[in-house]
């Protein structure tokens, strides 16, 4: 027999689709008929306080009968005959008479009409019947108050629909005991390390499946709303960072453009729907945190607080802080990504003070070298005229970025070195011609080398600021600057001026910038540099590799490896290179150095020594040779306080073999100090060598 089929069937969409709008007009049922239970209370209320307040208005003393109305005319005659019986009025005194008059308006029976049935205060009972009434209904608050009622789902049956309600259970809070100091500063840690379980939880569960747990960044950047204001702002914080490093450790490396219509309704493959969902709920997500974080931002610039007080002002200035901060790494992090231009109009308004570290970030930029007319010209060789806008056509569309964003930057360049010359922030505009003045127009060549000799001259400038104009000019002078007829001997006298000015302490500063300029000055212009002042780099250069640290005389050595050439006399007095003769002197500096206690700077003396050899004992090793001054100086850098390699502590039996007294160790000198010293003094000249040449034979 064949099993049998489970005829019961599983609810399908529309089914509960319905059921969902079934609940939905429930709820707005239940909200619309609480409001108009409430509204025909207040109306029946106030309809009775206005009745109230209206009979007590209206209970006012009631005026008396007129009997003249309701007398028959027959008895006018005798009322006439009575008035004529009544007492003159001119025979009583004026206060009698308004005592009359009044007694006469309280006087009822004396006025009324006595064939009248009708009682006398018969109107005011009636009104007093009135008010008795309204006194003798209940007063809604003395009774107790309505519970409130929840809608449920109706049942059907067969006589029709019946509602389902059921009371709302109350809630009851408990007093709020009053904690210590020290007991809310304890309740305040239990309650941050909850949070921050909490966000670990999150964020680990989405880095390790971000497909599947994408809607768990909604849960989390809900905790940006923290209530709490024990822990509101601390948590606030903990999660801008959280996300901030989700984003970019999970989005993709390419930009998430929407859908159209078309490929929506395409028939596609689960594993692809899957991608688009986290695709779409990634760029939701990412969208409404960058939109949380420019909020946050703008509650600082406003200053006001928002109803539910939960921040104080002081606090506004520290999230906006980290939302900046955020903001900016997100942009480093991913320049590709959707709503980076958005990023970029929210940060700009904020850098209202130029600084110098803004300027610098100049630095950072990749731009390659564009040059419009030589890239035009090999494109289009058949074309001999081009106007400007076909050469731009024929540029790539990286390229006129590049063009444009270069323009820009020398533009603020040359316009802070033009009105701004006092400026702080004339050391990062140096730095940065420094860095691109292989792309700077020739048209500019001559005039900025007058302005950067107008600067060195002034005196105004620090030394490392001076060192990065002589950087910059000579960049300039070694790309395309080959072709004009300039003589940068002016440069050259500045740097072996200033030499003996480069900071010899722990800091080193100036010399990685001193060994860019030797090797743009001097290595690159071999040939345009003359032997002389080759040699006179030399001589000054030895001399201050005995003053600075191991780096620093390790890639000054290594710089005079390369241009040491030869001999001579020597005028260590004169500023000009060439004319100092350098070629007639010894370096006595380097047999010094040969005993110097880092190991590398020994190796370099000794190899200087011997005439610098490619072969040999002495030529020095391969990871030597082959580096760079600068990368010399920056691998034996001492900024972790350490040597590199390590440097080998004195023996304690040398101290044995230390020299005391006048001994020493060649006994023919001791005997010549001796004899020399015992003898009486004379007026003749003292000649040591002859008696030292007698000793050395």
């Amino acid at each position: 027999m064949k099993a049998r089929r489970n005829k019961k069937q599983v609810p399908s969409f529309r089914k509960l689709l319905k059921t969902s709008k079934v609940k939905l007009e429930n709820k707005l049922k239940n909200k619309q008929f609480k409001q108009q239970s409430t509204l025909k209370k207040y109306r029946k209320e106030q309809r009775k306080l206005r009745q109230a307040v209206k009979d007590a208005v209206s209970k006012k003393p009631i005026p008396l009968e007129d009997p003249k109305e309701k007398r028959p005319a027959k008895r006018i005659e005798w009322e006439e005959e009575e008035e004529e019986e009544a007492l003159p009025l001119d025979m009583m005194d004026e206060d009698d008479l308004e005592l009359m008059k009044d007694l006469g308006q309280r006087a009822s029976f004396l006025t009324r009409d006595l064939s009248s049935s009708e009682p006398v205060h018969a109107k005011k009972r009636k009104h007093e019947r009135v008010i008795d009434k309204y006194e003798k209904i209940p007063r809604p608050l003395q009774t107790a108050p309505e519970k409130e009622l929840i809608h449920l789902l109706p049942i059907k049956d067969k006589s029709g629909i019946i509602p389902q309600t059921r009371e709302k259970p109350e809630i009851t809070e408990d007093p709020i005991q009053e904690l210590t100091l020290e007991e809310h500063l304890i309740e305040r840690k239990r309650k941050l390390q909850e949070k921050k379980m909490r966000i670990a939880a999150l964020a680990s569960a989405i880095l390790s499946d971000p497909e599947s747990n994408v809607k768990k960044l909604k849960e989390l950047r809900s905790m940006l709303m923290e209530q709490d204001p024990d822990v509101a702002v601390t948590v606030r914080k903990l999660v801008i960072i959280s996300l901030m490093e989700l984003f970019k450790d999970i989005t993709p490396s390419y930009k998430i453009r929407p859908l159209t219509e078309t490929e929506k309704s395409i028939k596609i493959r689960k594993e692809t729907q899957k991608l688009r969902e986290f695709e779409e709920g990634l760029v939701s997500q990412y969208k409404l945190y960058l939109e949380n974080l420019e909020q946050m931002v703008k509650d600082w610039k406003q200053r006001k607080l928002k109803k539910s007080n939960v921040v104080s002002l002081k606090a506004y200035k520290g999230l906006a802080e980290v939302a900046v901060k955020s903001l900016c790494e997100l942009l480093v992090a991913l320049p590709h990504f959707n709503f980076h231009n958005n990023i970029i109009v929210l940060i700009v308004p904020l850098m209202n003070d130029v600084s110098k570290s803004m300027l610098k970030s100049f630095l950072c930029l990749r731009i390659k070298e564009v040059e419009v007319k030589k890239d035009t010209e090999d494109i289009n060789k058949p074309k001999k005229f081009m106007t400007f806008k076909e050469k731009r056509k024929t540029l790539s569309r990286m390229q006129r970025k590049h063009t444009e964003t270069l323009n820009i930057v020398f533009v603020t360049y040359f316009r802070i070195l033009k009105k701004a010359q006092k400026s702080p922030l004339l050391p990062a505009v140096l730095e940065g011609l420094a860095k691109f003045a292989h792309l700077i127009n020739v048209e500019f060549f001559d005039d900025l080398l007058v302005v950067l000799h107008t600067l060195i001259e002034s005196g105004d400038l620090s030394y490392q600021e001076s060192l990065h104009c002589v950087q910059t000019a000579f960049h300039i002078l070694s790309g395309q600057g080959d072709v004009l007829n300039i003589d940068p001997m002016k440069f050259y006298t500045h740097l072996y001026k200033t030499l003996f000015k480069l900071h010899a302490g722990a800091t080193n500063e100036g010399v990685e910038i001193v060994l860019q300029c030797l090797d743009v000055m001097l290595t690159k212009r071999r040939k345009q540099v003359s032997q002389q002042r080759a040699l006179a780099f030399i001589k000054r250069l030895c001399t201050l590799a005995l003053h600075v640290l191991p780096n620093s005389s390790i890639g000054i050595l290594a710089t005079n490896r390369i241009l040491m050439h030869g001999s001579g006399v020597f005028l260590p007095e004169l500023d000009e290179p060439e004319y100092c003769n350098a070629q007639n002197t010894a370096l006595w500096e380097l047999h010094a150095l040969r005993k110097h206690y880092h190991p590398i700077v020994q190796r370099f003396a000794a190899h200087l020594i011997t005439g610098a050899p490619s072969e040999g004992s002495e030529a020095l090793k391969p990871e030597l040779s082959r580096r760079s001054a600068v990368e010399l100086f920056e691998t034996y850098s001492m900024g972790t306080m350490t040597f590199n390699p390590p440097v080998e502590s004195l023996n304690s039996k040398r101290k044995d073999k230390v020299l005391q007294g006048d001994s020493f160790l060649n006994k023919d000198l001791n005997q010549l100090i001796k004899r020399h010293c015992n003898e009486v003094d004379t007026q003749l000249p003292l000649d040591f060598t002859k008696y030292l040449e007698t000793s050395l034979q």
